[in-house]
């Protein structure tokens, strides 16, 4: 901090103007940080004109001393000497008021929700949160890998893609089967937005031995939950030699780190987040680094939770060996049952990917689901399937074309080894880490069914 009476020059945003004809106190934020710097302007020094543009969202370069504050709420404040209004906002028209505005009104003005004290913070959050994965894999010898965006397969046999093209809409033209032609289309196959980085991810692997992506991935599904978008970024390590207990050690470190990192380096936008919005997110977020998560499989997790309805707990949807968990069962073993983080392995083989590990007893893969407090799953990986005779009779029995599968079956054939990964939906750790309760308030300009402003 500069030294009483020293002469400084801001620039920012006015949050907050009041005080009375002769004298102003504004608050002025650049956005660096969730406090504002107080700027006491005397009309007779600034001039009453030019105060008369001071106005709460405009945006202002201050000249003055600093000096002690007499007031509450902060130590310093700019005796200003010369203030110039860079861009006015015309109190009548200008959306940021004083006052409590709902999340789903932001929404509609994404483009002005930055300026907001809230995703201010949140945003910030969402820098270290990134900086901090890139210095936790760069740390241990990882590679960061570029995979495509753009892509002619489906990692998840889902089928849910954005299909990318060139061709007319207005003029589609058929086959004899009355199927799309793609010959003249710009990659003369069809192409769609990727889901996943995974299976580009597991060919680096093969000959860089640990690598992550972190990109935009896309699902085409119509979802409109507090969980999901059409458009998310995606943490994802591959790790040539590792198995699923090597794949968990990983898991649970890399999200304490992150967590850690939070509470060390964005102290003061926690701290307004957690006296805003949720009470209890500091003390949730330091209960995640007291204990190991616990590591329980698939069909000990189901025993709980049918034990759990036996004595009466209610569950919306149905809970037998076999279903694909819902995020009510899953924060039920989180949140009620164990009180901390739950790694879910062991999955039947039904409900997850082609490229799971099959486990002998021929019935369940190694699949790994890392399940958090409020959120559910934050994490799913697996031990990947390196036996070529196995991995091809999955493709078969999941239909999946084999024309979009002969590289990655090659990696099979040509020296092939145990590996392992997982997926990190970076929005879903955003959610974890700031609080917030719907996920279109921890991504700028959120993709949903429906709605693709801004």
């Amino acid at each position: 901090m500069e030294s009483y009476g020293a002469n400084v020059a801001v620039k920012g945003w006015v949050r907050t103007c009041r005080g009375s004809k002769q004298i102003s106190f504004i608050a002025l934020n650049d956005g660096s940080t969730i406090n504002n710097v107080q700027v006491v302007a005397n009309i007779e020094t600034i001039g009453e004109e030019a105060l008369k543009s001071v106005t709460t969202g405009a945006c202002l370069s201050v000249e003055g001393k600093l000096v002690q504050s007499q007031g509450k709420g902060q130590s310093v404040e700019i005796q200003a000497n010369s203030i110039e209004v860079l861009g006015a906002a015309d109190p009548n028209t200008y959306p940021l008021q004083k006052k409590g505005h709902s999340m789903e009104f932001l929404r509609e003005i994404a483009h002005l929700r930055p300026r907001t004290n809230t995703f201010g913070a949140i945003f910030r959050i969402s820098h270290n949160m990134a900086f901090a994965i890139h210095k936790f894999f760069h740390e241990r010898g990882f590679f960061y890998f570029h995979t495509p965006i753009i892509t002619a397969s489906d990692c998840e046999g889902a089928g849910q893609m954005f299909q990318v093209t060139t061709l007319n809409l207005y003029d589609l033209k058929k086959d004899d089967k009355g199927q799309i032609r793609y010959d003249n289309d710009f990659f003369g196959k069809q192409a769609s937005l990727t889901v996943s980085g995974q299976l580009e991810g597991e060919l680096a692997a093969m000959g860089l031995g640990a690598i992550y992506t972190f990109g935009p991935t896309f699902r085409a599904e119509n979802s409109n939950t507090p969980r999901h978008l059409a458009e998310f970024w995606m943490i994802e390590p591959e790790v040539a030699f590792n198995e699923i207990k090597e794949n968990m050690d990983l898991a649970e470190d890399f999200i304490k780190y992150c967590v850690q990192w939070a509470l060390d380096n964005c102290t003061d936008d926690i701290r307004f987040l957690n006296d805003m919005f949720d009470k209890e997110l500091i003390n949730r977020l330091e209960s995640v680094l007291k204990d190991s998560f616990i590591r329980l499989s698939y069909t000990d997790g189901v025993k709980i939770l049918e034990e759990a309805v036996a004595k009466g707990h209610k569950f919306e949807y149905p809970v037998f060996w076999g279903a694909d968990l819902a995020s009510e069962h899953e924060r039920y073993l989180v949140e009620d049952h164990f009180n901390r983080p739950v790694i879910l392995t062991d999955y039947p083989k039904e409900i997850k990917s082609f490229y799971m590990r099959q486990n002998d007893d021929g019935k369940t893969v190694r699949a790994m689901d890392v399940l958090f407090p409020k959120i559910g799953e934050i994490i799913g990986g697996s031990e990947r399937e390196a036996d070529y005779d196995k991995l091809l009779t999955r493709i078969k029995e999941m239909n999946i074309p084999m024309k979009d599968m002969w590289w990655y079956l090659d990696t099979r054939r040509f020296g092939t080894c145990p590996h392992a990964g997982f997926g990190l939906g970076f929005e879903r750790l955003l959610l974890f880490v700031t609080g917030m309760s719907n996920i279109r308030d921890v991504i700028p300009f959120p993709r949903t069914p429906n709605s693709a402003e801004f």
